[in-house]
């Protein structure tokens, strides 16, 4: 992935913007368009970061920016996957060689960023619920500008964007949608919508609405109203030429599709859309890598990069293929198993499950909460769904969890990956969450595996269970085995020590082990160690003792203090009367930003140094 410096670049060089884009000459945007994707390439490259997606839009954003004004219209990106060229033509290039690091340019679209982004993504399928409050907001407030809502084909098919599609007829406002089709969200797109988008790309009616759009400009007289002439050619288009489609009859004008790499063609739609005064939707069709040929040929691989020093690490199992692995073994034995996944066929690492069970896989696209009910259904009609999700997917499907799996206590398995923090991705990804919201919900149990003996452990509980289970992992490599071969419903002491416990579950158990390493050194007594590894319902009476034996109790856990174990343990103490200190550390009320992992705990206060701090107090009596 070795690219050209920037040294040799013509275009982006200091002080490059939006001003200099505009003034560039049609002919050297395709130049321009090179070097933007050499730039990506090579930070990417370095960083890690959604490179296929931010490949594709390069011309689209190139048009976007020449067309609109980016401080005055409101441009929205769907996730923010395909927003890397934005950022780097408005106001971030000198800056993006910092792309996902500390303190550095987010991977996603950020308010607080750059006033050239007006709405915090990251999560697929609210550009155009946004788009369409910035539009409604604009009328009430007798303003001008446009709002455009750029999103993909894979984030068009939730319900979200099917919920805003639906109302943007009743709300008679100026509304442009650009829909940016590169035909995969991180694997192949699926199901009906996906169908239709297919034969809209290939229609052969691209041509002849293509040359009528064209003859519209050209025959339009200079200051006669643009309305007239499209309201002139409307119906002959949809009649004649245009192919059948959802939008239409919906109230949102379609046009296209076209050229998504062709920037003359794009600023030529994007003039059209400006003056046009009702909704319309731009199908633009590009290619997912574009001009990077590895990306180009495997678009699933190239979705997303690690860093390079997470690439030239030696290679480990990783808990999303010790997880999935473990499913197989029970689909191999129980031909009731089935395995439902959001798009997340490869970050679950589910490939090899798919091969081997293809009629029990379900790949759902990017639609959680359908994937939830589904597998409710599944469960009620006799089946064992296992749902693979990432701990931030599942923020989107509380309600399906609670409502049509926890209320009917029906045996779905959650498989909750990259619970915890996650690093470089930041504030919209970390899981969180799943923790302080699950231990609320009636009916579900709640696992943290340590090690891959207790991940092993905790399946084939949940696989034996009636009810429903939720089994949260992080992301990375299985850590060496930690804890002792027990039965996954009891907490465990993993080892014994004098005046102070530290009590943990997942991964945190092992920053507590390496505590107790160090704290002799630090002059501390030396902790106990117990993994709880049953988050829901927590052990009261395993918690009572180890609140009665130690004088001070530090709980550390990898999620929110509000609503965590700790808080529960700390409420314990003071119901019960403990003389326990009790200690919590976990993720303050805030939004954890960007950065890596070990950046993150230490925000967080999840250090080994911080847990050692807990135990500060102790230090001069335990010497005395």
């Amino acid at each position: 992935m070795e690219m050209t410096g920037a040294g040799e670049r013509k275009f982006l060089r200091a002080g490059f913007g939006v001003s200099r884009l505009r003034a560039l000459p049609p002919d050297s945007l395709d130049a321009l368009a090179a070097e933007v994707r050499e730039l990506i390439t090579e930070v990417v490259g370095e960083n890690g970061g959604h490179l296929g997606s931010s490949l594709g839009a390069v011309e689209l954003c190139i048009a976007l920016l020449r067309k609109f004004d980016p401080l005055e219209d409101r441009i929205i990106f769907d996730v923010g996957h395909q927003s890397y060229p934005y950022k780097i033509l408005s106001d971030r290039l000198e800056r993006f060689p910092t792309l996902r690091a500390q303190g550095g340019v987010s991977g996603f679209p950020r308010r607080a960023e750059s006033p050239f982004d007006h709405f915090d993504t990251g999560h697929s399928s609210t550009s155009i619920s946004a788009a369409l409050g910035y539009a409604k907001a604009r009328d009430l407030l007798e303003q001008r500008h446009h709002v455009v809502a750029v999103i993909g084909d894979a984030s068009l098919i939730n319900g979200l964007a099917f919920e805003a599609l639906n109302h943007v007829k009743e709300t008679q406002t100026r509304l442009i949608i650009v829909l940016n089709d590169n035909k995969h969200s991180i694997s192949p797109r699926v199901g009906g919508f996906a169908t239709m988008l297919a034969r809209l790309s290939t229609s052969t009616s691209y041509n002849k609405i293509k040359f009528a759009v064209k003859e519209c400009c050209r025959a339009l007289p200079k200051g006669d109203a643009l309305e007239k002439t499209l309201e002139g050619i409307r119906g002959q288009i949809k009649s004649l030429v245009k192919p059948q489609n959802i939008f239409d009859e919906l109230g949102i004008n379609y046009w296209g599709p076209f050229d998504g790499h062709n920037i003359g063609e794009a600023e030529m739609i994007f003039d059209l859309a400006r003056r046009y005064d009702r909704p319309v939707l731009l199908h633009f069709s590009t290619v997912k890598g574009k001009g990077f040929p590895e990306a180009e040929r495997n678009p699933t691989k190239y979705h997303q990069m690690a860093p390079r020093s997470e690439r030239e690490s030696p290679k480990a199992l990783t808990w999303s293929e010790a997880a999935s692995g473990a499913v197989e073994r029970f689909a191999q034995v129980d031909g009731r198993v089935v395995c439902l996944t959001a798009a997340m066929e490869t970050g679950a690492r589910l490939e090899n499950f798919r091969a081997r069970f293809p009629e029990r896989f379900f790949d759902v696209g990017i639609a959680e909460s359908h994937m939830l009910t589904l597998a409710a259904g599944m469960a009620a009609g006799g089946l064992r769904p296992w749902v693979f999700i990432y701990s931030t997917f599942l923020q989107r499907a509380m309600d399906q969890l609670t409502h049509d799996i926890a209320l009917q206590n029906l045996p779905v398995v959650l498989m909750v990956d990259r619970a915890g923090l996650v690093g470089a991705d930041g504030e919209t990804h970390q899981g969180l969450l799943d923790v302080a919201w699950g231990r609320a919900v009636p009916n579900l149990e709640i696992y943290a595996p340590a090690d891959e003996p207790s991940l092993r452990q905790m399946t084939a509980h949940a696989a034996s269970r009636q009810g429903p289970t939720l089994l949260r992992y992080p992301r990375g490599p299985l850590p060496r085995v930690l804890c002792t071969g027990r039965e996954p419903l009891s907490p465990i002491l993993l080892r014994d020590g004098e005046e102070w416990a530290l009590v943990g579950h997942g991964v945190t158990v092992r920053i507590l082990l390496e505590a107790r390493e160090l704290a002799a050194c630090a002059g501390l007594p030396t902790p106990a160690i117990v993994d709880l590894r049953r988050l829901k319902p927590l052990d009261i009476d395993f918690i009572d003792e180890i609140l009665k034996h130690y004088p001070t109790v530090a709980v550390a856990e990898e999620g929110y203090l509000a609503g965590g174990v700790g808080e529960a343990i700390a409420s314990r103490a003071a119901e019960t009367g403990a003389a326990a200190t009790v200690r919590r550390l976990g993720a303050p009320d805030r939004f954890i930003p960007h950065g890596t992992a070990a950046q993150q705990r230490e925000f967080c206060g999840l250090t080994v140094e911080d847990v050692l701090s807990c135990g500060a107090g102790l230090s001069a009596a335990h010497t005395a």
